[in-house]
């Protein structure tokens, strides 16, 4: 079966993505900060009958990453590599003004370094993959300008690049930088937390995700709306 590793994977988007490959027989790696939910989803998806493996961790650990990519190997290499794992500098965001330099610094090692980080450990077994692919999570405000967005549009404008540039550098695998579009999720909820306007759930984008995986077009940037819409 195929291997994915799926970071930020105990709710939101990693969860809802975790789960559909669940139903579809694929064998998981699953990362997040929370022991007990973490590990609690674990149990929920491989009634599946898949194999699930849940690593407590922070993405900024090294150590953690080589963990992580230990499991996949453990379980039959990585086909997959979801970074899903994000932090957005403040919580709630604040005008550029008002960042913190070290809340700047912790977006970008969570949402860039860390994501970049995890796929060096992970590039030798998704080379040896027949379909390797790596999926970085992007968003909307990596490419636009919306006030208080600054620090984290920022991180995600530079894993898109990266992003980008490993698509060229690794014609063999497929890189898809993929912005899902809004979302009722508890990011998005430290983010702007009066904000009382109905966001659709995670769970209406993964068709999207799953298109990418079937239908493998060529490594770039997609917007899940774009996909559904092609449908």
């Amino acid at each position: 079966m195929p291997v994915a590793i799926i970071t930020g994977a105990s709710k939101g988007l990693g969860l809802a993505l975790a789960s559909a490959l669940a139903r579809r027989g694929w064998d998981l790696v699953l990362d997040a900060r929370t022991p007990e939910v973490l590990h609690s989803t674990a149990e929920s998806l491989a009634a599946y009958g898949g194999r699930v493996e849940a690593l407590p961790g922070d993405v900024t650990d090294a150590g953690h990453r080589a963990g992580l990519v230990s499991a996949a190997w453990r379980l039959g290499g990585v086909d997959l590599l979801v970074s899903n794992a994000s932090a957005l500098g403040a919580e709630p965001l604040v005008r550029l003004e008002e960042l913190s330099l070290e809340g700047l610094r912790r977006a970008l090692e969570v949402n860039v370094v860390a994501a970049l980080g995890l796929v060096q450990e992970a590039l030798p077994l998704l080379r040896g993959s027949a379909a390797g692919a790596v999926v970085t999570v992007s968003s909307d405000a990596a490419a636009e300008a919306y006030e208080t967005w600054g620090g984290y549009g920022a991180s995600k404008a530079a894993l898109d690049q990266l992003a980008a540039v490993l698509g060229e550098e690794e014609p063999g695998l497929r890189v898809w930088a993929v912005d899902p579009g809004d979302m009722g999720t508890d990011l998005y909820a430290a983010a702007v937390p009066g904000d009382e306007d109905p966001r659709p759930e995670p769970a209406g984008v993964v068709p999207a995700f799953l298109r990418l995986l079937d239908e493998r077009p060529a490594s770039g940037r997609y917007s899940a709306a774009s996909l559904l819409e092609a449908r």
